[in-house]
């Protein structure tokens, strides 16, 4: 933002506690390492304490515990870190293109005034394209879809007949909405391919990364909550369901029917068979791999800790024991039930 805000302003639009000059002009953030005249940082974790007291920043972001550790100007809060993602949506408003449609852009349906379409946009007939959605180069909207007002496409960003799109979604570069899910029936040596006659329903305020894939349904829809981030290179297979809230890093894998609850996340890599149900406040780490129903909330974790190849070689081998190990345990406990009876 050109100019910047006043610390009084902010706060005035943002909330939280000002302590200090209000009159203090910021234009943009930065680390407490980093920033400098002009700039605002922020404390959220304790570890950083010391670098609070020797930041160059013209002010900072705290919670209420460390609003006397430091002189510089300051806004208290809660959550600092939540604080500081809207200052920095504050001071760096998305660009937005202007409205209108390009002479390259192939359209057949019609649009509101105010919508932007790039080159060599493609929007098939029936689409409903909503007040201010912004479709960069490249991108293809197919028969029938539907983009609610305030979402933006980023370059080719392909989305399949019938699905929906709510308001404010983000989509980013290459991601594929609604191409067919993985469905085959085996007939002999041949697989039949099934049609995927359902569709990818996405709600409001979602944002999806780059070159991630959401298949359509193949008899019911692949549903997006509102409110859910995916990260890049996520695949998301047929009839999912993805509850509200829901975060997800890269290169997480859903198989088709798992049902996933709201506020539930999967750390990148994570993968997540099919036909499974998470409950709500689920969260998955890095690099697990989901292979039951999770009908609890909390935290669960399936990876082998990392070793030297030669320490895990040796614990490898000791596991493949663990089920012969087991059944002489059985065996030494039902020998030792007998002694005693009979004892």
């Amino acid at each position: 933002m050109s100019g910047g805000l006043r610390l009084d302003e902010i706060v005035a639009c943002l909330g939280g506690v000002l302590e200090g000059d209000g009159s203090v002009v910021v234009s943009q953030v930065g680390s407490l390492l980093s920033a400098g005249e002009g700039r605002i940082a922020f404390l959220a974790n304790p570890r950083y304490r010391q670098q609070l007291q020797e930041t160059q920043a013209a002010a900072v972001i705290v919670p209420p515990q460390f609003s006397d550790a430091t002189p510089l100007p300051r806004i208290v809060h809660s959550n600092p870190y939540a604080y500081y993602a809207r200052v920095v949506a504050l001071l760096n408003p998305p660009l937005r293109r202007r409205p209108g449609v390009h002479p390259g852009a192939v359209v057949h349906s019609a649009l509101p005034s105010s919508a932007s379409i790039g080159e060599n946009v493609v929007i098939g007939e029936g689409a409903c394209i909503g007040e201010n959605v912004t479709l960069h180069p490249g991108c293809v909207v197919g028969d029938g879809v539907s983009i609610g007002d305030d979402s933006l496409l980023y370059p080719n960003v392909v989305v399949y007949h019938g699905c929906i799109i709510g308001k404010r979604a983000i989509i980013h570069a290459g991601a594929v909405i609604g191409a067919d899910g993985f469905g085959f029936a085996k007939d002999g040596e041949r697989w039949l391919k099934i049609p995927q006659i359902g569709r990818v329903v996405i709600g409001d305020d979602v944002e999806i990364g780059v070159n991630t894939s959401i298949d359509r349904g193949a008899l019911d829809d692949t549903v997006i909550g509102d409110g859910v981030k995916l990260d890049n290179q996520i695949q998301i297979g047929h009839n999912v369901s993805i509850g509200d809230h829901a975060a997800m890093a890269g290169c997480v894998g859903i198989a088709g029917s798992t049902r996933i609850g709201r506020r539930c996340t999967v750390g990148g890599a994570g993968m997540i068979v099919g036909h499974l149900e998470l409950a709500d406040d689920v969260h998955i780490s890095a690099g697990s791999m989901v292979t039951r129903n999770l009908p609890s909330p909390g935290q669960y974790t399936s990876i082998f800790p990392l070793e030297g190849h030669q320490q895990w070689l040796r614990n490898a081998a000791q596991i493949k024991r663990l089920a012969r190990l087991a059944e002489r345990v059985t065996e030494l406990e039902k020998k030792l039930e007998l002694r005693e009876k009979t004892s």
